[in-house]
């Protein structure tokens, strides 16, 4: 009887533990990649501005970009707040982490990394328009349609290309 009762404790605790650990998002669910970083790149033919990283950072970012790629946003997270440690006002890494605040669908934060990036980052090229992007996609989420709508625009003024037939 009381290794039954020990058999149907330990069957318990199993099923709970499977129960409570979520195997890793992939990240092509995400909108993250559809709504901000492609359509960022794919417009990033003008005028570029990056700020200059220390190797540490250099270092955590690559293994933040690893562990989000693998699905583990937590650790891609614990990344890039070491590497905000080191540079907190580096616009790309403010950026970085708006980017997976919207991948774990924490919409407010996203939306403040990304308008702290926007406010000390460039006002042209792929940093500004992903910031403009992840403020839009964050503000549809927040219920706010209009925001949304203008920053969706503010993004396409971020890029400084040389006009056509020139």
């Amino acid at each position: 009887m009381n290794a039954k009762i020990r058999l149907a404790g330990i069957l318990i605790l199993t099923l709970l533990a499977a129960c409570s650990s979520q195997p890793p998002i992939p990240i092509e669910d995400h909108e993250v990649y559809k709504r901000v970083r492609d359509p960022a790149s794919e417009e990033s033919a003008g005028v570029q501005v990056y700020s200059l990283q220390n190797p540490a950072v250099k270092q955590l970012t690559a293994q933040a970009r690893e562990a989000e790629l693998a699905g583990d946003l937590g650790q891609a997270g614990t990344y890039i707040e070491r590497a905000l440690r080191i540079e907190p006002r580096d616009p790309q890494l403010l950026q970085h982490m708006a980017e997976i605040k919207l991948q774990e669908r924490d919409y407010q934060q996203a939306l403040n990394f990304a308008v702290r990036s926007y406010d000390i980052g460039p006002r042209v090229g792929e940093i500004c328009s992903r910031n403009w992007r992840t403020i839009s996609v964050a503000k549809e989420y927040l219920q706010d349609a209009s925001g949304a709508r203008d920053a969706e625009k503010r993004a396409g003024q971020c890029m400084n290309t040389r006009p056509k037939g020139l």
